[in-house]
C-alpha cells in the first residue's frame, strides 16, 4: 500500500502543478510576445526567487508541526482548496460556468499588453512586462508551493512531491518554449477536475486523521475516497445538465479578483494592501465563505464524538457526509446566482 499511496501522491501532484504551470506559461508567453522577451524573462526569474524562498522559510516550520496538527492543517486546507476546484469543475462541465480556455486567455492578455504604456524603471526595459510574468509566476507558483509542501510534508515524501512538481513545470515550459504559443491542446478542464476530486479525496483522509478519527480499511480508504468523490461529482455533472442554463455563464468574484490582482498598473498603498488582502482571503477560505465554515465545523463535530468516544466506529462518516453536503449547497448558491 505504500507504494500505492505514493503513487497516487505523485499523480496528484503532478496535474495539479501541471494545470498551474500551464496558466503561468500562458501569461509569460503573453508577455514576452507583446512586449519585451528580457523583461519578461527577468520577471519569470524573480518570481522563481521568491517563490524558493518561500519553500525555504514555510517548508521547515511547516514539518515542525505535530502530525496530528499537521493532518489537521494540510486536511482543512486541501479540502476548501479542493472543493472550490471540484466546484468550478461540476459548473464548467455542466455549462454553467465557461470553459477555461487558454487561446482566449492569451488573446486577451496580448490585448492588454500590447495597449499598455512602455516604462523602464531599476535597469527593466518594460517594466510592464516584468511585473506581468513576475506577478503570473508567482500566484500560480504559490499555488505549487502550497500542493508540494502539504502533500510532501505529510506523507514525509517532500522530494517525492517536489520531483513530480519539476517534472510537471519542466514539461508545460519546454512546451510552450518549443511551440511559442499558448498549450490549448492540453485537456485542462479535464485535469482541474480530476485535480478536485483528488485534492478533496486526500483532504478527507487526512482530515479524520488529523482529528483523531480511523478508517477501517486504513490507506486503501484513500483509493474508496476518490472513487466515492468522482461518482458524486460525475452525478451531480449530471443533475445539473438537466437544469435550464444560462445564456452567460456566471463569472464568479474571485476570478474577477484574481484578474486585478495581476494587473500591473499603478495604484495607491491601500489599494495594494487590499488587494493582497483579498488575495490571500481567496487563497485561504476561498469564494465561499461557508463552505470554509462548514469544514471547521465537521472537523469538530468528529472530534467531539471521538473526544466522548460516541459512535466512535461511525465518526470517520461526518467528514465526507459534510463534504457532500457542503458541495451540493455551494453549487445550488452558485447555479442560482447564474440564472438570475
Amino acid at each position: 500500500m505504500f507504494a500505492t499511496t505514493n503513487i497516487a501522491l505523485f499523480a496528484s501532484v503532478f496535474i495539479a502543478c501541471a494545470v498551474e504551470a500551464v496558466e503561468a506559461v500562458t501569461i509569460v508567453l503573453a508577455a514576452g510576445t507583446a512586449r519585451d522577451w528580457k523583461s519578461a524573462i527577468r520577471g519569470t526569474l524573480a518570481g522563481l526567487l521568491v517563490l524558493v524562498a518561500i519553500i525555504a522559510i514555510l517548508g521547515p516550520a511547516i514539518s515542525q508541526l505535530p502530525i496530528s496538527y499537521l493532518r489537521i492543517f494540510v486536511g482543512g486546507l486541501l479540502l476548501t482548496f479542493g472543493l472550490q476546484w471540484l466546484r468550478k469543475a461540476i459548473l464548467r462541465a455542466s455549462g454553467f460556468k465557461d470553459l477555461h480556455d487558454e487561446e482566449k486567455i492569451f488573446q486577451e492578455e496580448l490585448r492588454a499588453a500590447r495597449s499598455a504604456t512602455k516604462t523602464s524603471r531599476l535597469a527593466i526595459p518594460d517594466w510592464y512586462a516584468f511585473t506581468l510574468s513576475f506577478k503570473g509566476v508567482l500566484l500560480e507558483g504559490l499555488e505549487v508551493v502550497f500542493i508540494v509542501l502539504t502533500f510532501g510534508t505529510i506523507q514525509k515524501q517532500v522530494p517525492l512531491a517536489s520531483i513530480a512538481a519539476l517534472l510537471a513545470v519542466i514539461l508545460a515550459a519546454g512546451a510552450g518554449v518549443i511551440l511559442a504559443k499558448p498549450l490549448s491542446q492540453v485537456p485542462e478542464n479535464q485535469m482541474k477536475f480530476l485535480v478536485g476530486i483528488l485534492l478533496t479525496a486526500f483532504g478527507i483522509f487526512w482530515g479524520v486523521e488529523g482529528v483523531g478519527g480511523h478508517w477501517p480499511e486504513g490507506n486503501w480508504t484513500i483509493i474508496i475516497l476518490i472513487a466515492f468523490i468522482a461518482i458524486i461529482s460525475i452525478g451531480l455533472v449530471q443533475v445539473l445538465i438537466k437544469r435550464e442554463r444560462p445564456e452567460t455563464p456566471n463569472i464568479e468574484a474571485s476570478d474577477i479578483q484574481a484578474q486585478e490582482i495581476l494587473e500591473p498598473d499603478r495604484r495607491t498603498l491601500g489599494s495594494a494592501v487590499k488587494a493582497f488582502g483579498l488575495f490571500w482571503y481567496d487563497f485561504i477560505i476561498g469564494d465561499d465563505w461557508r463552505v470554509a465554515l462548514g469544514i471547521v465545523l465537521a472537523f469538530g463535530a468528529t472530534k467531539g464524538l471521538e473526544i466522548k468516544k460516541l459512535a466512535v466506529h461511525q465518526s470517520y462518516l461526518v467528514i465526507p457526509l459534510a463534504v457532500l453536503l457542503l458541495l451540493s449547497y455551494s453549487l445550488k448558491r452558485m447555479v442560482k446566482q447564474s440564472v438570475k
